[in-house]
């Protein structure tokens, strides 16, 4: 008995608990694609990315063309000259994987110089979040650009407006979302 009224308790307090929290939702997909500076950001990374991998294909090319050239002449060479050129190949491989490591893999080159130029943005924008949260007294914040699957939302609850307005980049009456 004196566990159901417990029960019975907490079920009471804790409905009335998430009955009075506020929440909304915003799309930060949609603010980023209106910010002239994400587009500038993401512009200056993109050609970074391509220059990079332009110079991943040339040090491609190269090996492969040392690889030609070795099937071409292997017959010509000694068994010491076909080991040095096989090393050769094999150093300038392991140079590739090692560059590529340094321009792409984690806390490489690409990855500090997108978080560079988009971490100043994006802190812009959750600073505007904050801002959107503190005035509309709201508990929860939601992202449906995320991970996060919203199987409905209801466009009374969307702040993806009020956002861009502490951005500097709203219209109230655009609702059209890209």
């Amino acid at each position: 008995m004196r566990i159901c009224l417990i029960t019975i308790f907490f079920l009471i307090f804790g409905l009335n608990f998430v009955k009075a929290q506020r929440f909304g939702y915003i799309d930060t997909d949609f603010i980023l694609n209106k910010m002239p500076e994400y587009k500038k950001a993401q512009d200056e990374i993109n050609q970074l990315s391509q220059a990079w991998e332009k110079e991943v294909q040339e040090m491609s090319k190269k090996i492969e063309g040392m690889y030609s050239a070795l099937q071409a002449e292997e017959v010509l060479l000694t068994e010491e000259m076909k080991k040095e050129r096989t090393e050769a190949i094999q150093k300038k491989e392991a140079e590739l994987k090692e560059y590529q490591k340094k321009v792409f893999g984690f806390g490489g080159l690409f990855f500090l110089k997108k978080q560079e130029l988009i971490k100043p943005i994006q802190d812009k924008v959750w600073d505007a979040v904050d801002k959107v949260c503190k005035e509309n007294s709201l508990a929860i914040m939601f992202d449906k650009a995320g991970e996060l699957v919203m199987i409905y939302t209801d466009p009374r609850y969307d702040y993806t407006d009020f956002v861009l307005d502490q951005l500097g980049l709203g219209d109230p009456n655009d609702k059209i979302k890209n």
